[in-house]
């Protein structure tokens, strides 16, 4: 009897579903269906928002010296790195944000980066703002390293440049959203200690964007683009310095 040729379709299907759990499957596969709409007009995303602990000291004990993380403080001085859609960067230094971009003496080019905005974030993908309601918060967004340098001390030399930042400027926790399908970003951060801070799926479709989220407003539904829901993050009740033993073998990807 010829091997089913549903084979290959049935196995990345069970490899979905003990990666992400039914309810995300399920979610995923709906988002797939909508990016065949001609056009791109449709799209779903699902959100979870986490908050991480600003940990100061070294986190690579010395090692990693040949990797150089320093800001990038314009647009025009970014080096070549990853595609991103046109204004995007743009409006992140608009909106007040610091890139930190990592060099490895290995390596041409950029190694990887990673974006901070001290006070709230414009999201990239959809109509949303992120405000933060404590003073000792920031926000983080796209961390990103070059496909040769994973599973390297890029990422982690990145996070220990980030926390002297933050650190230095009263920061204590650092907030960020990661996508619900990208079971790999959702670990690499568990394993910094995080503490979930709730979720959001956005559905749009034309013009029209939907939006249901497990904090205030819970429920929005817009057309304009300028009628953009607000979810507001407070990490005051969160212990003021968690116990973290944050280790280059934990922070490897």
């Amino acid at each position: 009897m010829a091997p089913s040729t549903h084979r290959p379709l049935l196995q990345r299907l069970a490899a979905s579903l003990h990666e992400l759990g039914w309810r995300d499957c399920a979610w995923l596969a709906v988002a797939r269906l909508l990016e065949q709409v001609p056009g791109r007009r449709c799209a779903l995303y699902r959100y979870q928002f986490v908050a991480q602990a600003v940990a100061p000291g070294s986190l690579c004990h010395g090692r990693g010296q040949g990797i150089a993380v320093t800001p990038c403080l314009a647009e025009a001085d970014l080096p070549p790195g990853p595609e991103r859609r046109p204004g995007v960067l743009r409006e992140r230094y608009r909106q007040g944000a610091q890139c930190l971009v990592a060099r490895s003496a290995q390596a041409p080019g950029m190694a990887g980066w990673l974006w901070l905005l001290r006070h709230g974030c414009q999201e990239d993908e959809v109509r949303a703002r992120y405000a933060l309601a404590s003073s000792q918060s920031s926000w983080d967004l796209d961390v990103w390293v070059a496909p040769p340098q994973r599973g390297g001390l890029v990422f982690a030399r990145l996070w220990e440049e980030a926390n002297a930042v933050l650190h230095a400027q009263g920061v204590r926790w650092t907030c960020s959203r990661i996508s619900r399908f990208n079971r790999a970003s959702l670990a690499a951060h568990a394993r910094l200690g995080t503490h979930a801070l709730g979720t959001a799926t956005f559905l749009r479709c034309g013009r029209w964007q939907w939006m249901a989220a497990s904090l205030p407003p819970y429920v929005h539904l817009s057309r304009r683009p300028d009628d953009v829901p607000c979810l507001a993050f407070d990490t005051s009740s969160l212990p003021h310095y968690p116990s973290l033993e944050l280790t280059c073998r934990i922070l490897k990807q």
